[in-house]
């Protein structure tokens, strides 16, 4: 049967009697390659059969993006080798979260120190460059609109300053009819609280549908006063706002029962700082929030606390509830939603359901029906153990899915699973555990007036770059980091702030090494099948190389960043601190391609085809930050030779 192109509405192409989304075979544009977030590209160049020979097509250095007037060459490299990335290029050392897009014959990412980079993705040389200023945009990337009669193809994106910002992609000039020459102010009266000297910006990427850009909110986590985590949507033309929803609920709105008195009053917190997905056919946009501020204590704040924790679903036009799920009641642990939920289709009973995937730091995944909310494999409310903190009512249950297990680590005893990797090591440990005097009472263990293990810390099992999907295989991946905080609760000076809070960000670790402190695995790539609501494989992600040198093999290793899978047969991940790049087999967990790079990747990858007819993998590895000394300032692409 033959279909005629009729017309393109937003990023949908409409084919007469189809309806196609436009990114689905050779771009990425748009941070989880599609709306719903599934990190799944369907090409297949680039498959099990070959990309053992998988080679370093270019590399461009973000530092070197300086003027706009003189672009700077990418530099070809051999053999999947080079030099490293100029000094500081991390911002400086601090870690670069950022996952490029493309779209439009172009490749789009911000760098850290202020610029937009646009490059010819085939070779890597620079098309145009927008430099903000003293502005940084949103930390992890762009969105990408194809535009349409009334405004041109536009690059959407938050700054660190507050501000919600739309570029021509094809020429890096602000868009002079959205808000004021390209710039919409976002710290306005309606979320600023009262106090509008307090922390706003946008770290993670808005999402398009249709005529609305919608937006999250990085906000303060602690004192409880500051700007509100409000979602809102903003008109893709004019960036006017459109609509706007109370994370935190006001009196006489659904959830306020759940907040005590006039707790909910000038609080912050309740935000969606990460990532979040879209179901165009349903017209739903899915938004994972954090906690309420300040994190670690929640006495002035009795209740299950919603919207706080919660993955709602809001109609994307309008910004109406449709319904949510609360992942944490009254969360004093930090244990953020902010990992885009993943949308795909599953097969239950006979029956095929719209469902999705919900992470959160814990490491717990909720399966849920996307049009409702309800859990597909069941969730328990399970006893927790009690705060010790005077002042704290804490929750006495916390939700617990049924199917699938967890996806690492919840909980510690000493000394049975102290590490022993080598015995300088275990001594090390053992004086840590001792000398603070520490305890883990299991999962979601709260912080108290004694040294608290808790599993996982407040980087997560997994955090912001969350998982990717298969739909041949049904399967989830997900990388996993067992890493805990060791922290107390005291009681502070000054005003404004809560009457405990944690005393520092310690890890359960080594400093010096990055080693943790309970016996290996430390680092874990995982795959679950969604229809039957088991683990089909679990490896070890990552290598230690002084370990490996004294025979301890298999540990993994620390890591942060997202995965990708394809049509191919392949997951894609670098995130683990030893600087490698991997492709594992979908269907088993071998790594069938392993490079390691001048720097560190702590970001998610993705994969593309360019107009010369190739696939590229491509990852912007910049070290710092998290666990890696190492800066970089590098964008790589590989390619088939």
């Amino acid at each position: 049967m033959k279909y005629r192109l009729s017309m393109v509405i937003g990023s949908l192409i409409v084919i007469t009697g189809v309806c196609v989304p436009a990114f689905g075979q050779t771009d990425w544009p748009t941070y989880g390659h599609d709306p719903g977030s599934t990190h799944y590209s369907p090409l297949k160049q680039i498959n099990t059969a070959n990309v053992s020979k998988l080679t370093r097509a270019w590399t461009f250095h973000m530092n070197a993006a300086t003027d706009p007037s003189a672009p700077a060459p990418a530099t070809p490299l051999e053999g999947g080798r080079g030099g490293r990335g100029g000094r500081g290029g991390g911002g400086g050392g601090g870690r670069v979260e950022t996952t490029p897009i493309v779209a439009g014959g172009m490749m789009y990412f911000p760098t850290p120190n202020g610029k937009i980079v646009a490059l010819e993705p085939e070779t890597g040389k620079q098309i145009w460059i927008a430099d903000l200023g003293r502005t940084n945009a949103s930390t992890r990337g762009l969105e990408y609109w194809a535009g349409d009669n009334q405004s041109p193809a536009t690059l959407f994106f938050g700054t660190n300053d507050g501000r919600l910002m739309a570029l021509n992609a094809k020429t890096g000039k602000p868009v002079s009819g959205f808000g004021n020459n390209g710039s919409v102010n976002m710290k306005t009266a309606d979320v600023d609280n009262g106090v509008p000297d307090a922390n706003y910006s946008l770290s993670s990427p808005v999402k398009v549908y249709k005529n609305v850009v919608i937006t999250g909110a990085r906000v303060q986590e602690a004192p409880r006063l500051g700007y509100a985590g409000d979602d809102r949507g903003w008109d893709v033309h004019t960036g006017k706002l459109l609509w706007q929803f109370h994370s935190i609920p006001r009196p006489g709105e659904f959830g306020s029962d759940t907040w005590s008195a006039d707790s909910w009053q000038g609080r912050s917190g309740a935000n969606v700082w990460g990532l979040f997905s879209l179901d165009p056919e349903l017209g739903l946009v899915y938004l994972p929030h954090g906690s309420p501020a300040p994190d670690f204590f929640g006495g002035d704040r009795p209740g299950a606390n919603l919207f706080g924790n919660s993955l709602v679903a809001l109609d994307a036009l309008t910004g109406k509830r449709k319904w949510h799920f609360q992942a944490i009641h009254h969360d004093i642990y930090d244990f953020d939603l902010e990992a885009a939920p993943i949308l795909f289709d599953m097969n239950r009973n006979g029956a095929k359901i719209p469902a999705l995937a919900l992470t959160s730091k814990t490491g717990l995944v909720f399966i849920l029906d996307r049009r409702d909310g309800k859990p597909i494999y069941g969730v328990e409310e399970r006893p927790v153990p009690e705060s010790s903190v005077p002042g704290e009512v804490s929750w006495p249950t916390q939700p617990w899915p049924v199917k699938p297990a967890p996806l690492g680590r919840m909980s510690f005893k000493y000394p049975d699973e102290i590490a022993k990797v080598t015995p300088e090591h275990e001594a090390f440990c053992r004086d840590l555990y001792e000398k603070n005097e520490m305890h883990n009472d299991g999962p979601f263990t709260p912080y108290g007036l004694k040294t608290t293990i808790q599993f996982p810390g407040t980087l997560g099992a997994t955090n912001w770059h969350g998982g990717s999907y298969d739909p041949t295989l049904g399967y989830l991946f997900f990388n996993v980091l067992y890493l805990a905080d060791v922290a107390k609760m005291i009681q502070p000076t000054g005003t404004n702030v809560a009457p405990w809070i944690r005393n520092s960000f310690s890890r359960f670790w080594n400093p010096e090494n990055y080693w943790p402190c309970q016996a290996p695995p430390w680092g874990q790539m995982v795959a679950i099948d969604v229809n039957t609501g088991e683990y089909a494989w679990r490896v070890p992600l990552g290598i230690v190389e002084e370990l490996e040198a004294k025979g301890v093999k298999d540990t993994g290793t620390m890591n942060m960043g997202g995965s990708f899978a394809t049509a191919g047969g392949l997951v894609f991940i670098a995130a683990t601190n030893d600087r490698h790049f991997r492709a594992f087999e979908s269907k088993t967990g071998k790594v069938l391609w392993d490079v390691k790079m001048e720097a560190g990747a702590y970001a998610t990858p993705i994969t593309y085809q360019g107009k010369d007819g190739k696939q590229y993998v491509a990852i912007i590895a910049a070290g710092g930050g998290y666990y890696d000394r190492q800066p970089g300032d590098s964008v790589i692409a590989f390619a088939l030779p």
